[in-house]
């Protein structure tokens, strides 16, 4: 078959772009020719791809995506694929990857009803009406079961449309049997004591993963605990506000704030914990990445795949609503009891030999593909 993808931005180290990638791989591995449609690319295309880089420009990002869509549509009138896939929500997609969470449903509870009056809201609304609606015939791969009850809620979506999909964790995350020795060859790197604890918090969009509520709890930090722990950030983001935030709460030299980088293996491994107090978030694949690599969590309810982590028992759901003080003490509990993270991680390690986290691309291939 000839596949036509659209994504309107690829970044290496961004969760959406991550799966997209995979998810065409499995594709292409199958003998189908891949062609992607992007409003910008960073990074070497695999071999094989033809990316399109569709050359349009607004003043506002709803009017750029309108304008994209457009475009991708005229150039299939031309270019005719058998299949469009798409990664952003647009008209006229034959399958639909949703990593977002329900657009409607965000509109109607988070914001005021003015909101609804923007021009913003009428082509959000409208682009995802397109694909979620009864009359649609768009295939949805859905990723989250609390995402999948929304927009059944808002839209009716017929349930022969909706294809919920297992996490697609990747083979690179897993703990390998040298990692012991990469644990601590990553600790001489950065300079970490045998009683240091490190807190790794990864993720691209720092404010919707929370990374204020991570330097609060670490600033919280009783003064003993605190002078042993460090935290890194990595994620491709603005950092000069959560910088700024860390002189505020005078932690010093005890934050780095890193860009995406391609050895987030090497931290799973040498962290003490990943910290991941999201706001909200679709799925949190790095949740099921931290427990492979044997990486306890601290994570919130608002992750769709917190529940995997209290199935693996792997470490602690904060519940919603949020509390940061509840939050500051439960982070403190854990840095301070080292047997209790010993065993989060050795159950998490036995949990991921036998559960069903890493078949995504393959299972999502097999709809894409279907006749």
């Amino acid at each position: 078959m000839r596949l036509a993808f659209t994504l309107f931005k690829y970044f290496p180290y961004g969760g959406l772009q991550r799966d997209f990638l995979r998810i065409a791989l499995a594709c292409r591995a199958r003998g189908h020719t891949v062609r992607v449609y992007t409003l910008s690319w960073q990074g070497e295309a695999p071999a094989g791809f033809e990316v399109v880089q569709v050359p349009v420009k607004a003043l506002s990002n709803h009017r750029r995506y309108e304008k994209f869509a457009e475009w991708v549509k005229r150039d299939l009138a031309a270019r005719p694929a058998d299949r469009l896939v798409g990664f952003n929500k647009m008209p006229g997609l034959d399958v639909y990857y949703c990593a977002d969470p329900c657009y409607e449903d965000k509109a109607r509870t988070l914001r005021n009803p003015v909101y609804r009056l923007s021009g913003r809201y009428r082509h959000f609304a409208a682009y995802e009406r397109a694909v979620f609606a009864p009359a649609a015939k768009t295939d949805i791969l859905m990723i989250s079961a609390v995402q999948q009850a929304l927009y059944e809620k808002h839209y009716a979506t017929p349930a022969a449309r909706l294809h919920l999909l297992p996490p697609g964790i990747a083979a690179d995350r897993r703990a390998p049997a040298n990692a012991a020795e990469i644990r601590a060859e990553f600790r001489r790197e950065f300079h970490l004591a045998d009683d240091d604890l490190l807190l790794v918090q990864i993720g691209s969009g720092f404010k919707t993963k929370g990374l204020d509520r991570s330097l609060r709890a670490l600033a919280a930090l009783p003064e003993a605990l605190k002078r042993r722990t460090r935290l890194i950030a990595i994620g491709q983001d603005d950092p000069k506000p959560f910088v700024s935030m860390t002189r505020a709460l005078c932690l010093g030299e005890k934050v780095r704030i890193l860009k995406g980088r391609d050895d987030i293996p090497r931290f799973l491994l040498g962290a003490d914990l990943l910290i991941h107090p999201a706001y909200n978030e679709n799925t949190g694949t790095v949740l099921l990445e931290a427990v492979v690599a044997g990486l306890p969590v601290i994570t919130t309810a608002a992750c769709g795949y917190a529940h995997y982590i209290e199935e693996a028992g792997a470490g602690r759901v904060v519940a919603l609503p949020f509390d940061q003080a509840g939050f500051d003490a439960l982070l403190a509990g854990m840095l301070a009891d080292d047997a209790t993270r010993r065993q989060w991680s050795a159950r998490g390690l036995a949990w991921a030999e036998t559960a069903d986290i890493y078949s995504l691309p393959e299972r999502a291939a097999d709809i894409i593909l279907k006749p």
